[in-house]
């Protein structure tokens, strides 16, 4: 992640095991949670949560597994604060992923 400003932008997230270059296992459920947390994790270290996030881009392999995602994506964000948010397909994530997320967050008061 890099701050510019009042602005975190974190690159983009898969659901790779924290610390390893491999997916976790279980699918796109797995995967999507996965990558919420290791978002979740760049925002704690920064003094961040998902009620900082104003903006996120979703990257997904296949876009019929959309309703899989954003049953895991909602979970994380209060009903009321969901950020705006773009979604496209496309042709080879890192890793042979099945989706990755980036996002930018507010860091001011």
């Amino acid at each position: 992640a890099t701050r510019v400003g009042d602005v975190l932008y974190l690159s983009g997230c898969l659901g790779n095991v924290p610390g390893k270059m491999e997916l976790v296992p279980g699918g796109m459920e797995a995967e999507a949670r996965q990558t919420m947390e290791n978002i979740k994790s760049v925002l704690t270290e920064n003094g961040l949560t998902f009620d900082h996030v104003f903006k996120a881009t979703v990257m997904m392999a296949d876009m019929k597994k959309w309703a899989d995602f954003n049953k895991v994506y909602v979970t994380y964000f209060s009903p009321d604060r969901l950020p705006a948010r773009s979604a496209f397909g496309t042709n080879g994530l890192a890793l042979g992923a099945q989706v990755e997320v980036e996002c930018m967050a507010y860091c001011g008061k």
